[in-house]
């Protein structure tokens, strides 16, 4: 009896103890930022933060406590996607078993070092907590250079899942997970099911979309598991992924038209499976960059790919003797197996030897890899020895090069897509490649449901079309009142305007059929693009011959400094004269820290200009920034320039960058680059662009083409243009000994 009732005793105070555990936590319903910091340093475990639906400015976040595994401490969104964190807002977790989620970040920047950051300080951070259906949304630092995390993971056994993260434009990683402390080492946090939206060209090292440590602590393990993520157009480097640590799992998550490569930066022992990259051709597409030791990648789908070098479809790069932590390890026992290449253009092996990067692959394999190229071109590039790559059971559609063709079968592969979106063989005898039921994660898989995921960019002309009759102050309100991809369609007549016409918003302005529209300005310039702004200009006749009588007018310009968006400027089938009412009048010049991702000029014609046309060449502190991605001359003519038809510069020794791309075609130059104040005495100046084509021009008394190589092992092509009375292209090499690597070929050099 006495046993009886000590057991009926002990199961009422394990009931109430439960009751008491279940009284004790609470909901909190909070309406403003007070009440939370009423509320914030008592939270117990159990206990649900509620943030009441609307917009919520300049709110720094603390959510701390020690919640448990079954209850844990939760601060929610009374409706997801309502609580709006704006201004200079942040969330900040610290101590175990927390979780926030449903909030949205956009329409400012944090005041501090992350938007998100998994630690209140050095010695508080967070355990066994989650961060889940959050958005930050273009939330960026006004200051391009100014670096920040949008998510900095510490502590250990941390989840980030479910999250919409799109639009980081400003210097640093969207995602970090720091290992800078015992605490946040060997910490087996998990990634998860996160969209990462567009993340647009950075222009320099910096742009990185996900890394795991720094080289610093980059032989230590971090354990940390990336899986069933979308990576969408995450262009901001070559590295989308760094991994600088070891022990982590990169498995099944998809790369779509991303610029860039998953890169094995530092650390060892890093597993890389079951990743589908879709490329669809697009231009520096890449995938997998192998570096250091023990790496296994194996069971990976790549498809579409057209990147090259450090950014190519698949590289092993060489490393450097001894190399210092910083630098680039030795491959060493890389295991590279069951991958599918399906249209890679390029596989790059030894990459990057030079007298410093001399160490090659080692006691590596590369076996039962499947690759096809629909148009029969092998995609090897071998730069040194790669014995030590022993090839197995490898099977491609062409005959490769000599040095593996002893691993490779040559062998016709019929491919059928599956329902998965994926090539693969028709016949089960092909046994090399990726596994055949290798899963795709759909890109609504990820992220949350209740936000959208747009498109990156407006195009133009994709709004509405609007006429506007012949005055300039109906072209101010028609710019004023139209929203972005809307087309300004300009009736006949002269518009002399006399404001500084700022474009913020994606804009067409052109001359409507038949319709002889010319534009004067009274101003220094013309337009000015401003973040959000890109500009179209078709079939128009500019003059500056209302322009101030002084030095340094432009037609079009940027803010002098300050935009963190990138922007696009196309112009066609337009006339610009007079530009020469004082001298070092530019068509275009930018600002410090602008970044056009495009600049294109198609059948115009320029005829008496006294600065330079394009004027690109701001960023001169050598630290690989630059000032435009692409920028395309076709079928122009420029007559009487007395600068440069482009001063385009990119200085420093940054390797991280694609870009600057330029294209030339098909111009006619008269009497360009000779002017007394052009102190490049070039009609085409190119300080460290990386790609160059200039082909079918027409060069007459006009200045030469100097182009002075930097690093990255640029591709130049001159070829097909005609010099009359013209100096033959100038090509430097400035940072490695021996000749020139540009391609000049069946050029005419007339000399009178």
């Amino acid at each position: 009896m006495r046993l009886i009732n000590l057991t009926i005793i002990k199961l009422s105070l394990i009931i109430l103890g439960c009751i008491s555990t279940a009284t004790i936590a609470k909901d909190y319903f909070v309406d403003s930022k007070q009440a939370y910091i009423d509320i914030a340093s008592n939270l117990k475990a159990g206990d649900k933060v509620i943030l009441k639906n609307g917009t919520w400015t300049d709110f720094e976040i603390l959510l701390q406590g020690q919640g448990t595994e079954k209850s844990p401490i939760q601060l929610i969104a009374e409706t997801k996607g309502k609580v709006i964190l704006s201004g200079q807002s942040n969330l900040r977790l610290a101590g175990h078993y927390l979780h926030a989620s449903g909030l949205v970040f956009k329409n400012g920047y944090t005041p501090t070092s992350a938007v998100i950051e998994f630690r209140r300080n050095k010695s508080e951070l967070a355990y066994h907590s989650r961060v889940s259906e959050i958005v930050i949304d273009n939330y960026n630092n006004p200051d391009k250079r100014e670096s920040d995390y949008w998510v900095a993971l510490y502590g250990q056994h941390n989840r980030f899942d479910h999250n919409h993260l799109v639009g980081k434009r400003n210097k640093g990683v969207t995602v970090a997970v720091r290992l800078n402390s015992e605490q946040s080492q060997q910490n087996y946090h998990q990634i998860d099911h996160n969209y990462f939206g567009y993340r647009p060209t950075f222009g320099s090292n910096g742009g990185e979309t996900l890394r795991i440590g720094t080289s610093h602590y980059s032989l230590t393990d971090s354990h940390t598991l990336v899986e069933n993520n979308y990576f969408e157009q995450t262009n901001g480097e070559v590295e989308i992924i760094s991994i600088k640590s070891g022990k982590n799992i990169i498995r099944n998550n998809v790369f779509f038209e991303a610029r860039g490569t998953l890169t094995m930066r530092h650390g060892n022992g890093n597993l890389i499976e079951e990743n589908v990259f879709f490329g669809n051709g697009v231009e520096h597409t890449g995938g997998i960059r192998v570096i250091n030791k023990d790496q296994i990648i194996r069971n990976n789908y790549l498809e579409g790919l057209t990147g090259f070098r450090f950014g190519s479809g698949f590289t092993v790069m060489n490393g450097v003797p001894n190399s210092s932590i910083n630098r680039y390890h030795q491959v060493e026992n890389a295991q590279i197996e069951n991958n599918t290449f399906v249209n890679v253009r390029h596989i790059q092996l030894a990459a990057g030897s030079d007298a410093e990067r001399s160490a090659v692959p080692i006691n590596s394999v590369m076996k039962n890899n499947l690759i096809i190229n629909e148009n029969n071109q092998q995609p090897f590039t071998i730069f040194d020895d790669v014995s030590g790559i022993k090839f197995s059971g490898n099977v491609a559609n062409t005959k490769v090069l000599s040095n593996v063709n002893y691993g490779v079968k040559q062998q016709a592969v019929a491919l059928k897509r599956n329902d998965a979106g994926l090539l693969l063989p028709t016949s089960n005898k092909v046994k090399a490649g990726a596994k055949t039921d290798l899963t795709v994660i759909s890109k609504a898989e990820t992220g949350v449901t209740w936000y959208p995921k747009v498109p990156a960019i407006i195009a133009f002309d994709s709004g509405k079309t609007h006429t506007v009759k012949g005055s300039a102050q109906a072209l101010l309100s028609a710019i004023e009142n139209a929203a972005s991809g809307d087309v300004l369609e300009l009736a006949a007549g002269q518009y002399d305007v006399s404001k500084l016409v700022i474009i913020d918003k994606v804009l067409t302005i052109k001359a409507g059929q038949h319709a002889k529209v010319t534009l004067t300005f009274q101003r220094s310039s013309l337009f000015e693009i401003h973040d959000g702004g890109s500009l179209k200009l078709d079939g128009l006749s500019i003059s500056g011959e209302s322009s101030p009588d002084s030095a340094g007018n432009s037609v079009v310009r940027t803010k002098k400094w300050g935009m963190v968006n990138n922007y696009r400027l196309v112009m066609m089938n337009s006339q610009l004269v007079d530009l020469d009412i004082n001298h070092t009048f530019d068509f275009f010049t930018t600002g410090k820290g602008a970044l056009a991702d495009e600049i294109t000029l198609i059948n115009n014609k320029f005829n008496k200009v006294s600065g330079d046309i394009l004027r690109l060449d701001s960023e001169i502190e050598d630290l690989g920034i630059y000032n435009a991605d692409y920028v395309t001359f076709t079928d122009n003519s420029f007559s009487n320039v007395s600068g440069s038809l482009i001063k385009l510069y990119r200085g420093g020794t940054d390797e991280s960058t694609f870009g600057p791309h330029l294209t030339m075609t098909n111009n006619t130059l008269a009497n360009v680059g000779l002017g007394k104040r052009n102190k490049s005495n070039a009609s085409v100046y190119l300080h460290g662009v990386q790609v160059t084509n200039i082909d079918s021009n027409t060069f007459v008394k006009s200045a030469p083409i100097v182009i002075e190589h930097t690093v990255g092992e640029p591709n130049t092509l001159i070829v097909n243009n005609t010099f009359d009375s013209t100096e033959e292209p100038s090509v430097t090499e400035l940072r490695v000994a021996g000749p020139h690597t540009a391609t000049l070929k069946n050029n005419k050099v007339i000399k009178n």
